[in-house]
């Protein structure tokens, strides 16, 4: 009798994220008509090529993961409530570069800049006063985002 995976077998929580762990690829069908955004055009039934999304936004599958963004403090570079955040580990996180960062064991999403002291990760929303990175034990960049995905409805 085949034994049923748990999601612990398929993923791994980290803080409020869940990083996948078996990405399975199913290809969508990517139309070549561009509908327009204002008036509407006609359209064709021609398919362009199958697309896989993990093609478009995973360029290094084994050091990429996803996590949902939770909060607004993002808004200022279009990144909203539940959005979906592609995160690759194996770019060198620098400034002007917006990370996930595990700071004192929370995850945070946040531009990172250099200050004349050091570091800070400095959010895209007024409102919120930047985090200060003086201790190097309580903060880890996971990774550099590279892409988001967002449901529409």
């Amino acid at each position: 009798m085949k034994q049923k995976a748990s999601i612990s077998d398929k993923a791994k929580q980290v803080g409020n994220a869940m990083i996948k762990t078996d990405i399975k690829s199913e290809k969508l069908l990517l139309y070549a008509s561009q509908p327009a955004a204002g008036f509407p055009a006609p359209g064709d039934d021609l398919v362009e090529a199958p697309l896989d999304l993990n093609d478009l936004l995973v360029e290094n599958p084994t050091s990429t993961f996803f996590v949902r963004v939770s909060g607004d403090s993002m808004e200022g570079a279009r990144i909203f409530e539940g959005d979906i955040l592609v995160v690759d580990r194996s770019i060198e996180p620098s400034h002007g570069r917006i990370v996930v960062a595990a700071v004192y064991g929370e995850l945070v999403i946040k531009r990172l800049q250099k200050t004349p002291t050091g570091l800070a990760l400095v959010s895209e929303q007024k409102g919120y006063e930047p985090i200060i990175i003086d201790d190097v034990d309580g903060c880890f960049i996971w990774g550099v985002a590279i892409g988001s995905a967002r449901v529409l409805l």
